[in-house]
């Protein structure tokens, strides 16, 4: 079945490049499109989808990429190996309909979501130009590629559905693999995206489709502690 969901076009001209916005378990696409609002100013020229992912979850009104019975990365990386594929091709489909280059691409994934993205970012043929993830996990080791692109990674010190720590130990795998990382820890804030970490997001996308982020396997932090 053929994913779907809400799209918004670019604030100005045609769209020079394109930003997937992928949510999280019993969330849906309107649930996260929102976020282009945040960062149309600055990226007047990027177009925005937001895909619902293909089930619904048991007894609610959210939609679930797979199901999820606990918080293990095992079992996470079951998971998106069987949803990759469907995400993949809803990729494909929405840059050919913007007549963009995968190069093109940004994935901005939240919870679930961001397991998606970083699995599936890491492997495509093409790598997209960056990869954010809010308050997520790395499922499973992440590829050997000389090509990895540049991620952002965001949490919230409160985080009582995936902690914190999942965000360390997934820029440490990801820096190992050679990747340029940046994270940033949210002082107060649970499992949700802060004000800091959604401008630092459009930052770090603007940044990106400029050509400004290099790998070179560093872990950058941008947490200032107090």
């Amino acid at each position: 079945m053929a994913l779907s969901g809400p799209t918004l076009l670019t604030a100005r001209g045609s769209a020079t490049h394109l930003v997937v916005l992928v949510h999280g378990y019993g969330a849906d696409g309107q649930d996260l499109i929102g976020l282009a609002g945040h960062w149309r100013e600055l990226l007047p020229t990027v177009a925005f989808a937001a895909p619902n992912a293909p089930s619904r979850i048991p007894g609610g009104p959210g939609y679930q990429w797979f199901p999820i019975s606990r918080i293990d990365p095992h079992e996470m990386q079951k998971g998106v190996e069987v949803a990759g594929p469907g995400l993949d091709e809803y990729l494909d489909a929405e840059l050919k309909r913007l007549g963009l280059g995968p190069e093109k691409l940004a994935l901005v994934g939240f919870s679930q979501g961001t397991m998606l993205s970083l699995h599936l970012g890491l492997r495509r043929a093409v790598k997209p130009a960056a990869i954010v993830g809010f308050s997520g996990l790395l499922p499973g080791a992440p590829p050997a590629a000389a090509d990895i692109p540049p991620i952002l990674l965001t949490h919230g010190d409160s985080d009582t559905v995936i902690p914190p720590q999942a965000m360390f130990l997934a820029a440490s795998q990801l820096g190992l693999a050679g990747a340029a990382v940046q994270w940033h820890l949210a002082r107060g804030m649970g499992h949700g995206i802060d004000p800091e970490g959604l401008m630092m997001a459009g930052l770090f996308l603007d940044l990106a489709f400029r050509g400004l982020l290099k790998n070179g396997g560093e872990i950058r932090s941008v947490y200032k502690p107090s």
